[in-house]
């Protein structure tokens, strides 16, 4: 972002800034859930209905990312 764009002491910038914040804090949050479900035995589609998500999604946004942790991810009870 080209930061000369925003007009400095903006108050709009800086809630612009806090939801940028929120969700990152966010996605920090829904990785660790995400991992701790999986280690737990949940599967896919167990944690998707808990996100309220599709389970195609939540499989697609963290697989990569829990795969290289090591974890054990055979087919789970319930998805």
């Amino acid at each position: 972002m080209d930061i000369a764009l925003i007009p400095p002491d903006d108050p709009i910038a800086d809630d612009l800034a806090a939801v940028g914040a929120l969700r990152a804090l966010a996605d920090q949050l829904e990785d660790s859930a995400v991992e701790r479900a999986l280690r737990a035995g949940w599967g896919w589609a167990q944690i998707a209905e808990a996100l309220d998500v599709t389970r195609q999604a939540v499989h697609k946004k963290h697989l990569r990312r829990v795969a290289s942790l090591g974890l054990d991810l055979r087919r789970r009870n319930n998805g």
